[in-house]
């Protein structure tokens, strides 16, 4: 009997030993490549940070400007690839003539001075809004972007035609039914964008994924919910060395507060994805998407330098020039205008 504790003891040792090798990061292969960016709507106006940020009407509490572009437009769009970031958001939702728009919200009362849903509105009419009309710093007292937004909800095609070349696309697909996959990919091919080629990939509910991986057989599509899933099965039995089943393939959401809780983080980790296929995106707040992107440079140096999967990124404008100053464009009146805006920011925060 005196020689159980000891026996118990040995075993928890080895036990510990094999996990901390089996996991160990720092025998892992080194990563190839490096991190990518996702701008998520191109260039945008953030809201104030905050439970309202998740509303639906963002608008309406936005930080003080800083730049002069509005999310899921064309021309910020190419803004954002042109700083450097590599892929760039696109937020789908149909018109009631089967056009595909560049719009966030189901309805149109917040950011434009139209009414009603975007699925109820032909392209011409959504073409005669101003997309800047309800956009506010200060509750409604100012608005800086009044007037400016008409004919600035952008068709898929004026999106794609504004991006630089070799500049990848993540399309969002607002809508839970497998048909609007199958549109989207009717409407790139007559665009002539071959997601497969271009190395784009999708987002969205999981009936309009799965259509999507059906139609592009090995493309990149994943939603929310699976890669949250992902994650916490990863962090539940990721010791064992093995990959759940919910991540083969697939998309793990990690956010920066708890990267080190998964385990092998960064380069085992990395391994183990992608001999399965998977991809990784590391966000910010709670992985939810919702609040997700990174807003700060200083966040970059959170990220490990091993790192290449991707960054999800809500202000590509302050945060891309600092990981690609050579790209930097914006003249010293905009640098400086967004140095006061990091500055406001962190003492928000």
């Amino acid at each position: 009997m005196k020689g159980w504790p000891l026996r118990i003891a040995a075993i928890g040792a080895i036990a510990f030993f094999a996990l901390t090798f089996v996991n160990a990061s720092w025998l892992a292969p080194d990563p190839k490549g490096s991190v990518k960016l996702i701008a998520e709507h191109g260039l945008a106006q953030l809201p104030m940070p905050g439970p309202q940020a998740r509303e639906e009407c963002a608008a309406t509490r936005i930080e003080p400007p800083n730049h002069r572009w509005l999310d899921n437009t064309a021309e910020g769009a190419r803004k954002a690839a042109q700083l450097g970031t590599q892929v760039i958001g696109a937020d789908l939702r149909l018109t009631a003539d089967g056009q595909f728009v560049l719009f966030h919200d189901a309805q149109l009362d917040c950011r434009t001075n139209g009414s009603g849903r975007v699925q109820d509105m032909t392209l011409a009419e959504l073409k005669a809004l101003d997309m800047g009309h309800g956009y506010t710093p200060d509750g409604g007292k100012t608005f800086p972007f009044r007037g400016q937004g008409v004919g600035q909800i952008a068709t898929l095609s004026e999106f794609l035609r504004a991006l630089p070349p070799r500049t990848r696309v993540m399309y969002r697909m607002d809508d839970s039914s497998p048909e609007f996959a199958e549109k989207l990919a009717a409407a790139l091919k007559e665009l002539g964008r071959d997601p497969v080629a271009s190395r784009d990939s999708f987002y969205g509910f999981d009936a309009p994924v799965d259509k999507i991986r059906s139609l592009y057989p090995g493309i990149w599509a994943w939603s929310p919910r699976a890669a949250q899933q992902c994650a916490s099965d990863y962090k539940l039995y990721g010791w064992t060395g093995m990959l759940p089943d919910s991540c083969k393939g697939g998309t793990m959401l990690v956010t920066l507060d708890s990267q080190f809780f998964y385990w092998g983080w960064p380069n085992r980790l990395i391994a183990r994805m992608e001999e399965q296929g998977g991809q990784i995106i590391v966000a910010a707040g709670d992985g939810s998407m919702a609040d997700g992107g990174v807003t700060l440079p200083e966040q970059l140096g959170e990220v490990p330098s091993s790192f290449n999967g991707y960054l999800w990124v809500a202000d590509p404008w302050i945060v891309t020039p600092a990981l690609y100053s050579s790209r930097d464009f914006r003249t010293a009146e905009e640098q400086r205008a967004a140095i006061k805006a990091t500055e406001e920011r962190r003492a928000r925060q």
